[in-house]
């Protein structure tokens, strides 16, 4: 299984004085199991690129399929292959409306024609792997939750319909740290134990070392690299850097005590691994001493 993109170009305003094109032949693969990392500058093409991994936009040339299937169209096939990618906004609190958090969870699933049984097993099943307790939560109104909360909820739906790809579209934006390391914890177990393909778009590069196996770096609305995330940080920085993106902060950092001949592991993704690799140095420099 797979999504897969073929020469695919999009155009906004096609035909009018504001015409922009956002993406330009494009040719990408996504493989079932991934955890991808899309990064870019803000115009780059990355929120365009992945509106088209589901649906939500057309290519103005080229083509999309997800498990085979070309998205363009209204048949029976087209809207089950779709409900294949879930989709998970910037802000995805402004996709609650419903009265009450179950409520709001089964909308999805209700909407796929589910019987009752299967739509409360789904949100049962839902609300527990997010980690909110069903019987303290399922009648409060989604309005009242914490930030991280209402993003739980809003992740909570979209897993309700089972889907075989989660995109992700900047989905820690707004929260403090602790809310941000609640909502990439609760990514990260979905793609472990789920093995559902995983798409994040993030600014941040940190993120993305700590998460993804496979780095796309979007400029000018062209993939300009797509590869492992360190490997990128080692040997393409100065792209990155015309990208208008830059290696994490520790890759830099262990990259420079690295040329200074300090033994560090440059692959380190994680700041307490980094620290106890330095630590351990210091150890021997002072019991050389």
């Amino acid at each position: 299984m797979s999504i897969q993109l073929e020469h695919v170009t999009y155009t906004y305003g096609q035909g009018t004085p504001f015409e922009k094109t956002a993406l330009h032949d494009v040719n990408l693969t996504i493989h079932e199991g991934e955890f991808v990392g899309i990064i870019g500058h803000t115009g780059s093409g990355k929120s365009t690129l992945v509106q088209h991994l589901n649906g939500l936009l057309h290519p103005t040339s080229g083509t999309v399929t997800v498990n085979g299937v070309d998205l363009v169209g209204k048949t029976e096939t087209v809207k089950q292959t779709r409900h294949k990618v879930g989709m998970v906004f910037q802000y995805p609190e402004h996709q609650l409306f419903e009265e009450t958090i179950a409520k709001d969870i089964a909308f999805g699933p209700k909407n796929l024609g589910f019987d009752e049984a299967e739509v409360d097993r789904r949100v049962r099943e839902a609300m527990q792997f997010v980690g909110l307790d069903y019987d303290t939560y399922t009648e409060r109104s989604p309005f009242h939750l914490s930030g991280g909360q209402m993003r739980r909820v809003a992740i909570a739906g979209v897993i309700a319909l089972d889907p075989d790809y989660l995109i992700l579209d900047e989905p820690s934006a707004g929260l403090d740290p602790f809310g941000r390391e609640e909502i990439f914890g609760e990514i990260v177990k979905l793609h472990k134990e789920k093995g559902i393909t995983v798409i994040l778009v993030s600014h941040n590069m940190e993120d993305i070392s700590r998460m993804a196996n496979r780095l796309i770096v979007m400029h000018q609305g062209q993939v300009l690299l797509d590869g492992n995330p360190i490997e990128i940080f080692h040997n393409d920085r100065e792209q990155l850097q015309s990208a208008g993106v830059d290696v994490p902060p520790l890759s830099q950092t262990l990259q420079a005590l690295a040329e200074r001949n300090i033994p560090v592991n440059i692959d380190r993704v994680h700041v307490h691994e980094a620290v106890a690799d330095i630590y351990e140095y210091l150890k021997e420099v002072h019991h050389a001493k």
